[in-house]
């Protein structure tokens, strides 16, 4: 980060817009061709073999589409959990019918009696992410977009590379983040890209 007020700088920017360069690094671990610049066994220094990283590459998306509702799910709980007006009452609400209304339109596997996520799921009140958790899937949008631009050019293309840096991991939160995303991917994020890179469409 380049900024001069650290207030504005490094991770302190948008929910979405921080989670962006990390998710988007984890892109490289399924390139082969970035796998086989350091992925070598410890002992005899033999390179990671095709076949293994054909095998993780081809696991990479299974159960995707579950666990893409499994994150809208956690994203409606807590935006639920911060709309609630009996949050203020002495007694407050009740956790379980809070949860079934909450979850009842996406539920794709059956809950079960008397389990409780509200209870265990951190995000929801603590952590920087209260009211906020549906940015992870935001950001998933984000870096399969701008993945897809290194794609386009090369994963390792310097200039591309470059203006991620520039546009993205330099200014910290020194200038809307929607405007800075425009500057390196030269429109807005597609979400559709997340939804190619997933193969689920």
């Amino acid at each position: 980060a380049e900024g001069r007020y650290p207030s504005l700088t490094g991770t302190n920017v948008a929910r979405d817009f921080v989670e962006l360069p990390s998710q988007l690094m984890e892109n490289w671990g399924f390139e082969p061709a970035w796998l086989h610049t350091f992925a070598r066994h410890w002992k005899t220094g033999e390179a990671i073999p095709d076949a293994l990283v054909e095998r993780l590459v081809a696991a990479r998306n299974y159960h995707a589409a579950y666990f893409q509702v499994r994150q809208l799910r956690f994203g409606l709980l807590d935006l639920a959990w911060h709309t609630q007006r009996t949050l203020r009452q002495a007694q407050g609400p009740d956790v379980l019918k809070v949860e079934q209304e909450a979850l009842a339109e996406c539920a794709v596997l059956p809950d079960i009696p008397g389990s409780c996520i509200s209870t265990a799921f951190h995000h929801i009140f603590d952590g920087g992410y209260s009211a906020g958790y549906y940015s992870y899937k935001w950001a998933e949008a984000l870096e399969a977009d701008a993945f897809s631009l290194f794609r386009e050019r090369g994963i390792f293309d310097p200039a591309t590379a470059a203006s991620f840096r520039e546009n993205i991991l330099s200014k910290g939160g020194s200038e809307d983040e929607a405007l800075l995303y425009r500057r390196f991917r030269g429109h807005d994020p597609d979400p559709q890209a997340l939804l190619k890179k997933l193969e689920i469409i």
